[in-house]
């Protein structure tokens, strides 16, 4: 864990809220002139803190309708048998996230798919076919009442 002050936490939080600021209006909002500013933010960026910057985007408005968790349990727990299971889960696009979990269940994904039946044809022809897989329990959402990226920091 890295040690932050005051200043690199407000900095953290603005730019998680609003990945797109100038560095100027950053620094105007933490009380910073730009030149320091700009050294903490990359500071933050080399220290692994800061990992990369996204865009937020609406899955419906670009077909992607359904979004599925998915609970997988594996035939092993063998350290091979959990990094090939990541591999495949890697390279397949639909999966957006993959958390190896402690318990009965030993994964839990998030997948996002244009229709039920896309969904369907993802999870027979490469989820549950996938290296090592045992079992599959997806649960398809209905709404969702809070979607927040990063850390609190306030």
């Amino acid at each position: 864990m890295i040690n932050l002050d005051e200043i690199d936490r407000r900095l953290l939080a603005e730019l998680q809220r609003e990945g797109r600021i100038t560095n100027v209006e950053l620094a105007h909002r933490v009380g910073l002139t730009a030149p320091p500013c700009l050294r903490r933010v990359r500071s933050l960026e080399e220290a692994g803190v800061i990992q990369g910057y996204h865009a937020d985007l609406d899955a419906s408005k670009l077909g992607f309708t359904i979004t599925v968790f998915a609970l997988v349990s594996l035939k092993s727990q063998a350290e091979e048998a959990l990094r090939a299971f990541e591999d495949h889960m890697r390279g397949l696009p639909e999966v957006r996230e993959c958390h190896m979990l402690n318990g009965e269940i030993d994964f839990i994904l998030k997948i996002v798919s244009r229709d039920l039946q896309s969904f369907q044809e993802f999870l027979t022809s490469k989820l549950t076919p996938a290296p090592n897989v045992d079992s599959v329990k997806t649960s398809l959402t209905i709404r969702t009442a809070k979607s927040v990226p990063g850390v609190p920091l306030e």
